[in-house]
Formats: C-alpha cells, structure tokens, sequence
C-alpha cells in the first residue's frame, strides 16, 4: 500500500506533533523505515529516531542519498537545524519534517496507515459510537463532541442553510437541496456535509464540517463519522418530533374543551389549563392563523411563535385543525389602542410568515374569562375565513375593521349596488397601476400609506401618487368618512364579484 506525506501529516498522531520543514509534502510514501546504514528505497520515508546534532554532516548526506534514491522524505527529532540543512532540503526537493512527539512512535502510526490504511476510518467510526452513545442528545451536544473528535468546525444546518448549532465558515456552500453527501474543495480546505433523513423527500437538516490545512488530506475517512453523527442527530429528531406531537394532542384536545365549554370551567379544566400555563382570567384577544396548503402544523409551530415574539407578540399557540389558533392574555381590558397597536403587531407578523407559509390571519375582540376566550376565538375563526379570499389586505383582518361597514356588505350583495358600485369606480378603470386595487387596499389599511404600500409591495411614495391621482379621477376627497365608506364599500362588491367564478 501507498499513502503520501500530506496524508500522513492529517494522523492525529502526526498533525499536531510535525513540522514541515522544506520540500513537497504531496510525495507518495510507500514505506516508513528507521535511520540504517543501507540503501534508501524509491518512496521510502526515513525516519531518525535517536536525537542527532544540528551539525552532524550525516543530516545532509541522508538528504542526499534520499534525494538520489527519489524517496518520500526525512523525519528528524526537533531540535536545533542549521539553515543550510533546511535550504538544501529546499534544493534537493525534499520533504524535511521535524517532531516533537517521539519520532518511534510516529513510525509506528505511520506503518499502521500504510499496513491498514482502513484502521483510521474505522477507529474515528468506533470513537465516534462510543462518544455519542445510544443516549439520546441534543445538537448543540452533538456537535460538540463531533468538533472535539475532528478538530475543526462542524455545524447543524436546516434544509434553508441556516445554523442552528455550532459553527461553519463556509456554511453557503452546503447545497441543502440534493440529498445526498456533499464534498467541496475551499481555497484552504475541504467542506464535507451529511444529511439528516427521515420520511421525507429532502432532508430536514444537515450536518457539515470543514477540514482546514493538512486536516483536509483526511477527508477520506470523516464522511462515516458524519453519518454516525447524523443518526445520533435522526435519533433525537425522532424523540423530538414524538414529544412534540403529543404535547400537541394534550393542548389541542385542552383547547377543544375550553371553546366547548358553556357554563364556568370545572376544577380539572382549571388544572389542566394551569399545567399548560394558560390563564383563564383576564382579558383575551384571539388569533387565529389559517394554512391554505398542506403544512406540518407540528414541525412548523415554533417557527411560527418565533415569529410572533419577534414582533412582540407574547402569546399562547395551539395546532388547531388546519393552522393555528392562539391569543393575547392581559390582566386588563386592553384600550383602544393597546387593541391597535396588537393588530399592527400582527399584522406585520403575517407578512414575515408569508414568506415561506401561505397563511391567513384574522383577529378578535378582547372578551374577559374563559367564555370569553371562546368568543374572541370564534372571532378570529371568523376573520380569519374572511381573510382567506382578501389578498389586497395582505389575508389579514381584525374583526374591528369590520364594524358598520361589514353590516352593510350584504347589501353591497345584491343586484342593484353591483352595477352602482362598478359605476363609482368606473373612471379608475383602465388607468396605470391598478388604482383599484390600490384604493381597496388603502381602505382596509384604514388610510395607512405605509401600511398600503407594504401589501402591494412597492414604495410608499408610489402609494401617495396613486392616492391623488385616485381623488383627482373620482372628484373626492378621502379624508371624509361617507366618501370613504361609500368607495370602500364599492371596491368590496366590485372585487368579491370578480373573485366569484
């Protein structure tokens, strides 16, 4: 068997305990002898294993017959060398290394490579099984014991490229779409990344590492270590998911009792509720978070009070049907505009978890105790529903953006305010940028031209030109109220029309 002396210097024996001194450290080895009084053989890595002086003459004439012979290099004991020694190394093209840890033993280490080139593999695997064990840990404990065992960073990423534990320079570069493992050649290195399998089609997570310098010469035998990383990682998955959806079911079928209730809660349900951490009392404010597709309402769950708290919002959220439903709990009833200022809050959090989730959100009234926990909840459910077929308010709505105007929707239903309603509006019809749109969406922002331009996606400035192009067309002004109803009414009838098939 061969190996080569960059290989050699990735031995963790050797990779903290040798210096390279001179020469070309990609020479292919194919034996390692101790300093004779013999012929050096073609590849062949002589080693001096009793200390020798700096000025011996013997150091150079060893360069030379290894140099003559075309052997793989000298390994000396560390200690003094003249420079001359090293730059004739240099001119011979020698690899010339130097050790602090005894040299016997590096001998020994490296006739194992050579002898059994698959015993370093195996031992990482086997040290790898006996540090993590069949005890079930976390990632952040996996991937420490992975970073100690390697000696270079390692990192847990989910399927988007994000870390979740430990750390990885070059994180980007793990293509968390194919999932298969990954090898990538870095300017100083090697990126090696596994995936963490389990039933569905592309991997959950992916456990990376990079193998820096003379580590990289190792990359070889590190893929099996990741791979029985990797199933330490599916095994807590595994243990995770199972809690998570029970505790699901537990607070799914505590939240079915307490919308089910129609007296005052009973003793248990009261437990119950303070085991979960839920108050009863109060003043509540209900959310509800609709999915339009198929979404792992379990798996998804945390992503989704991250992003609430994000916005400041500190609320109870249950998997509930196809979604979510949560609420807002305060000693007091909430004013006016603490009740704004929530709605802002949530609205703001519709967006971000439109970026990767098709949800629609609906808010309710606060109502105190648990009755009215239930009401605000319906609201919500409600809202929410309404929502669903609202793109131009961002499928968001809080039930006291309804108020007088939704009473009167259903007349805005019926055969003779249709055609009305299309006359209205009629002047912003074939106009540059979809001023109906614009103007429906402006109403359900309550006049907010931040807010407008967020739904629509563009600058706030273009919001307030269409605004004044809007007054211009339709001879209004938007700052009076009946004005406004009146067109907010006649964008609603016009655009649930055209929604209808």
């Amino acid at each position: 068997m061969s190996t080569s002396v960059r290989r050699l210097l990735a031995v963790p024996e050797w990779r903290d305990s040798v210096r390279v001194l001179a020469g070309d450290v990609d020479r292919v080895v194919h034996l390692v002898r101790a300093m004779a009084d013999r012929t050096v053989e073609p590849g062949e890595l002589v080693v001096v294993v009793q200390p020798i002086p700096a000025t011996d003459w013997r150091i150079d004439a060893l360069l030379r017959r290894v140099a003559d012979a075309g052997g793989a290099g000298v390994l000396l004991p560390e200690g003094g060398l003249l420079e001359t020694t090293r730059l004739l190394a240099e001119r011979l093209d020698v690899p010339l290394l130097a050790a602090t840890a005894p040299p016997l033993d590096l001998l020994i280490s490296a006739r194992l490579l050579l002898a059994a080139p698959g015993l370093d593999r195996a031992d990482l695997v086997l040290a790898t099984h006996d540090a993590l064990g069949p005890r079930i840990r976390p990632p952040e404990e996996i991937v420490t014991t992975l970073r100690g065992l390697l000696d270079a960073p390692v990192a847990l990423l989910d399927d988007s490229g994000a870390l979740i534990a430990g750390e990885l320079p070059h994180a980007t570069e793990v293509r968390t779409h194919e999932p298969v493992p990954q090898r990538a050649e870095l300017d100083d290195g090697v990126l090696l990344a596994h995936p963490v399998l389990l039933d569905a089609p592309r991997p959950t997570l992916w456990l990376a590492t990079e193998l820096p310098g003379r580590s990289a010469a190792r990359a070889d035998v590190v893929p099996q270590a990741l791979s029985v990383a990797a199933a330490a990682v599916q095994r807590w998955l595994l243990a995770n998911r199972l809690e998570l959806e029970r505790d699901a079911r537990s607070r799914a079928a505590l939240l079915g009792d307490l919308l089910r209730l129609d007296d005052e809660p009973t003793a248990d349900l009261r437990r119950r509720a303070a085991d979960a951490g839920w108050s009863l009392g109060g003043w509540h404010v209900g959310i509800r978070i609709g999915a339009q597709s198929a979404v792992d309402t379990v798996a998804r769950s945390r992503e989704v009070e991250r992003v609430l708290r994000a916005e400041g919002v500190d609320a109870v959220v249950v998997e509930h049907g196809d979604g979510w439903t949560g609420w807002v709990t305060s000693e007091q009833e909430p004013t006016a505009d603490r009740v704004r200022s929530l709605a802002a809050q949530l609205r703001a959090a519709t967006r971000e978890l439109r970026r990767t989730l098709d949800v629609h959100v609906g808010v309710g009234r606060p109502h105190p105790q648990a009755d009215g926990l239930a009401t605000t909840i319906a609201e919500a459910t409600d809202a929410a529903r309404m929502a669903r077929t609202r793109p131009e308010s961002g499928r968001f709505l809080h039930v006291d953006q309804l108020g007088m105007a939704q009473l009167l929707l259903e007349w805005t239903r019926t055969d003779t305010f249709e055609p009305a309603a299309r006359t209205l509006i009629a002047p912003l019809r074939g106009q540059p940028g979809d001023l109906v749109r614009t103007l429906a969406a402006y109403l359900d922002a309550e006049s907010s031209i931040a807010e407008t331009a967020a739904v629509l996606g563009v600058h706030r400035n273009t919001v307030a030109a269409r605004i004044e192009r809007i007054e211009r067309l339709l001879a209004v002004d938007l700052g009076h109220r009946d004005e406004r109803l009146a067109l907010h009414l006649a964008c609603r009838a016009v655009t649930l029309a055209e929604d209808q098939p």
